[in-house]
């Protein structure tokens, strides 16, 4: 018995080999490649099949209805899910030229997705616009205007005024 325990304390001592790293896991053939991701960008963001609208600020003072005339400044970039806070490339801004854009809310003066988009905001909010292609410029963008046919968009835009 003295012998047998003697033998299992020098098995105990006695280093085991340490075995070789495992493979790098192989990728069956039929897995696709995830996505390429952008810089910048840690989750892509909402599918653009609706008008997503994000109040970045709120107003508190007059509220844009339909009939009213709304002063408004903007930037517009395509919509770029995955891109650094989803905006792609700037096609438009009225910050530049110092003077908000204003026309009749509701009136179709401007595109669906601003319409409907600008409805409830007051002087002073601020809000971003996801807007489908549905309602922005569709299938047939502005010529010149640097916007793909079939283009969803976003918008920054924050309320100046309303008459």
């Amino acid at each position: 018995m003295l012998c047998a325990l003697a033998a299992s304390v020098a098995q105990a001592q006695t280093p085991t080999p340490t075995p070789a790293a495992p493979a790098a896991p192989v990728a069956p053939a039929d897995v696709p490649p995830p996505p390429p991701m952008v810089v910048g960008s840690a989750t892509p963001g909402p599918a653009a099949e609706q008008l997503i609208v994000t109040d970045t600020k709120i107003g508190t003072g007059k509220e844009a209805t339909t009939g009213s005339t709304v002063y408004m400044h903007y930037s517009g970039w395509l919509y770029r899910p995955l891109a650094k806070g989803m905006h792609g490339k700037l096609f438009d801004s009225s910050i530049p030229r110092g003077e908000p854009l204003d026309f009749v809310l509701g009136a179709g003066r401007v595109i669906k997705g601003w319409d409907q988009g600008i409805q409830g905001m007051k002087v002073g909010g601020k809000r971003t616009l996801i807007i489908p292609s549905e309602l922005a410029y569709g299938s047939r963008p502005t010529p010149g205007s640097g916007i793909p046919p079939n283009s969803a968009l976003i918008f920054d835009v924050e309320l100046m005024d309303v008459k």
